[in-house]
């Protein structure tokens, strides 16, 4: 188990280095099918994970330009309330069985929602460019702080949804924006939506520290070849891996 942590890390790495976003969303499935931990330490484990690992992310392409500060901020005002009301309700009733059952649901729609996103992303700038009759700039900002309010929500249940599916918001609400700044506006806004998520998560004594810990030292290396192997692998491959194991791991959430 000692070496299992860092491996699990590793290949959690790899992945989101191969796919950019989405591929984090295996780490809560691995977390409770493997690690056996309670849905409520596995969820802030995983966000202490993703806010970590995202910040470098968020500022290299904060860097190179790919951030839209102006939709970041339409997301925050509707995901940061959504994610401290849930977590309000959370600390008000205590995390029972019900609420596990609840998380682990939460989680199995969340992976099968970024499996669908993940394999239509060609499909959605089409259906963003077809929506553009009715989104316009008086209602998009609007629409904007309603996707962050889901994606609150989503994110404090599940972990899961700050990456493919607030990538897919975005790329329906604002389609004539690149893939590096839907990306790098994606990240941006990830970063302190599950790091307020996280804090909340660690208040309630739901976080893993020393197993993130471990996990954190495996995903370092993991990210940096998977970064290296997207440029060798073709795109279709990689989205294929990913959605069936998004998939498969949903399943067993599920099924748990």
């Amino acid at each position: 188990m000692d070496f299992l942590a860092p491996l699990s890390g590793f290949g959690i790495g790899a992945i989101v280095g191969m796919t950019g976003v989405g591929g984090g969303s295996l780490m809560t499935p691995l977390l409770l099918t493997v690690f056996k931990l309670n849905p409520a330490v596995a969820v802030g484990t995983d966000l202490w994970f993703a806010a970590i690992t995202k910040t470098a992310g968020s500022v290299s392409h904060n860097q190179a330009g790919h951030v839209e500060w102006r939709i970041t901020r339409r997301l925050l005002w509707g995901s940061i309330p959504a994610s401290v009301a849930t977590i309000a309700l959370m600390h008000f009733t205590g995390i029972t069985k019900g609420w596990a059952s609840a998380l682990t649901f939460s989680l199995g729609i969340a992976l099968l929602l970024t499996a669908i996103t993940v394999a239509f992303k060609q499909t959605w700038v089409t259906v963003g460019r077809w929506l553009e009759r009715w989104i316009n700039e008086d209602n998009q900002p609007g629409l904007t702080v309603l996707c962050g309010l889901i994606l609150g929500v989503l994110v404090s249940l599940s972990s899961i949804g700050a990456g493919a599916v607030g990538a897919t918001m975005i790329r329906l609400l604002y389609p004539r924006m690149t893939s590096h700044q839907i990306v790098g506006t994606d990240i941006a806004h990830a970063v302190p939506l599950t790091l307020v998520a996280g804090i909340g998560y660690a208040t309630l004594g739901h976080v893993d520290w020393s197993l993130l810990g471990a996990l954190l030292i495996g995903s370092i290396p993991g990210i940096w070849l998977g970064a290296q192997l997207t440029r060798k692998m073709p795109e279709h491959v990689v989205r294929t891996l990913l959605c069936l194991s998004l998939v498969v791991a949903a399943q067993k959430v599920l099924l748990h």
